[in-house]
């Protein structure tokens, strides 16, 4: 699925980028005509003005005396042999005088610039068939029109120059559009990475969620029928296997409970939820709670906030649930005897909320993965302590939320150091 939406985006990717690549070379291919037959036509009016200026027309003799300019017939080009014809009509359109192929005795053409095709002499050329470029220039002398002025010159060095131009770009354009279908390609993948990771965590996810809840409901069962299978009157018997079905329905009702909780609260957390919250009262109204919870008979417990309030901007709700996850492992991991300690600090503009323990800590390989849902340093101790694997998942998640940021350090057997910080309000 991720490869053919990496073609397709690829695909997409080169035809766009294609479609753009070739517009701009037409449109520099149509640019470079468009200079080349400028440069042409300003040239081709400077012969015909320096030829019309050195003109001198007699009516008595109506004759045109061009300086340089042979009569009819020769074969001597005029003001250069990039020159192929020059002709001279006079008033009333007829041919007066003329050099290179014969001309129609009526002027036919209207005055200005035109590209013609036409046939000259083998001998004038090596090729027949020619492109030209012919220009009709009305002369006036006195204000008084007195003939026109048609020369034409061949477009043998545009059509070069546009033919290399031509060659250049049939090479750099497939060249170009191969670089591009590589980079769509690429793109492509770096574009899929994060949805191919978010698929595969949803997988892993829903996998992990639901061997949870198999084992607890397979608990279930099996103790729904033992109790309507069982002939028993024993009433001892029943009450423990309602008592086990109760814990595991409330053991899973917890799990959906956080499963909910992730689910609910994605990304950041909208600004019309957030409150003014004084972190340092809500730490010890957690520490006052958790120093009489059973989890935390066998501890030493204390805790160290600041004499001023610490107010952030944020659910009270979730960050209690936050820190409580923190000192609910903190406390599950601790040896009888040991430490745990909350710290509430401010740096710069940021609250920094610490849990230490000196507990069996976290193997370095794991602690890149602590934070993924389901996720468990160690199954066996987990079975033994309880737990699905969320808390610490639950617990970045609502940090994240709040805009801010978790962390941790870890020694095996020497202990753990998880921080939560939090934009001062």
């Amino acid at each position: 699925m991720f490869h053919r939406s990496r073609c397709n985006l690829a695909q997409w990717f080169t035809l766009t980028m294609g479609t753009i690549l070739v517009t701009f070379a037409g449109v520099v291919y149509y640019q470079a005509v468009f200079d080349e037959l400028k440069s042409l036509d300003e040239l081709l009016y400077k012969k015909s003005r320096v030829i019309a200026l050195n003109a001198r027309y007699d009516f008595r003799q109506q004759k045109l005396d061009l300086e340089n300019v042979p009569l009819i017939g020769s074969n001597v080009p005029p003001l250069g042999s990039e020159v192929v014809y020059a002709r001279w009509y006079d008033a009333k359109n007829q041919i007066v005088q003329f050099f290179g192929t014969i001309p129609k005795a009526q002027l036919t053409s209207n005055p200005g610039f035109k590209t013609i095709k036409t046939t000259l002499p083998e001998s004038r050329i090596l090729s027949n068939q020619i492109w030209l470029r012919e220009l009709t220039l009305p002369v006036y002398q006195d204000n008084l029109l007195i003939g026109y002025l048609q020369i034409a010159v061949p477009l043998t060095s545009v059509q070069k120059n546009l033919a290399e131009l031509r060659w250049v770009l049939l090479l750099i354009v497939p060249a170009t559009l191969a670089v591009i279908a590589l980079a769509g390609w690429c793109l492509g993948g770096v574009a899929m990475q994060p949805i191919r990771d978010s698929y595969n965590q949803l997988q892993r996810f829903t996998s992990d969620a639901s061997h949870e809840l198999r084992s607890p409901l397979a608990a279930i069962i099996s103790n729904a029928q033992y109790g309507s299978i069982s002939q028993t009157n024993d009433v001892e018997i029943q009450r423990q296997r309602f008592g086990k079905i109760v814990d595991i329905a409330k053991s899973m009702s917890i799990l959906v409970n956080n499963l909910l909780l992730l689910a609910r609260h994605q990304g950041r957390l909208p600004p019309e939820s957030l409150r003014q919250v004084d972190l340092r009262t809500l730490l010890a109204q957690l520490a006052d709670e958790f120093t009489t919870q059973e989890i935390t008979q066998h501890l030493n417990l204390t805790y160290a906030l600041p004499t001023d309030s610490v107010n952030v901007m944020g659910d009270a709700d979730l960050l209690r649930q936050a820190v409580v996850n923190l000192l609910s492992n903190a406390c599950k991991y601790t040896p009888s005897g040991g430490q745990v300690q909350l710290q509430l600090l401010v740096q710069s503009y940021w609250a920094v909320i610490q849990v230490t323990d000196n507990g069996i800590g976290i193997p370095e390989a794991d602690l890149p993965h602590i934070f993924e849902r389901f996720y468990r340093v160690d199954r066996k101790r987990e079975r033994k302590t309880g737990g699905y694997g969320l808390g610490l998942a639950i617990a970045q998640q609502i940090i994240f939320a709040h805009g801010g940021n978790i962390s941790v350090k870890s020694v095996i057997q020497k202990g753990s150091t998880f921080q939560i910080f939090l934009p001062v309000n």
